[in-house]
């Protein structure tokens, strides 16, 4: 098993309800690492650029606005099979859905506001983990 890297965003619903240690308790326990980690507030242009995939999409404004509505943190785990791993340890985009004991079962309030967001493949961890930390900031 290969030891890799995927980004994380801890999002304005759980920053503003003080989750954020709990939600890091929950990653640490799954048995990845927090190598790089701090507590932002983007910009419109920042949340644009980092969702510009989803630019055409009807709910990007919506995303975007909300992802500026308070600060976030943003950070770097590391694991075997992090992406992975970190996407089960999230859970299902819908909380309704999402498995007992994920972040968002526990911790989201609805399928917009569902407290994290992770990388979905190796390659967009690369690209994420570049437009947040310069390599100085990852202490692995």
């Amino acid at each position: 098993m290969a030891i890799e890297r995927t980004f994380s965003i801890i999002k304005p619903d759980a920053t503003k309800r003080n989750l954020t240690g709990a939600i890091n308790a929950v990653i640490e326990k799954a048995g990845l690492r927090i190598v790089a980690q701090k507590r932002v507030k983007w910009s419109n242009a920042q949340a644009e650029a980092f969702y510009g995939v989803h630019k055409e999409r009807p709910f990007f404004k919506d995303l975007v606005s909300f992802m500026i509505s308070g600060p976030v943190v943003v950070q770097v785990l590391e694991g075997e099979n992090a992406v992975a791993k970190y996407r089960d340890v999230m859970g299902a985009t819908n909380p309704a859905n999402a498995a007992p004991g994920t972040i968002r079962k526990e911790f989201a309030e609805s399928i917009e506001a569902n407290s994290v967001h992770g990388s979905d493949s190796a390659d967009n961890a690369k690209i994420e983990i570049g437009q947040n930390f310069t390599d100085a900031e990852i202490v692995g």
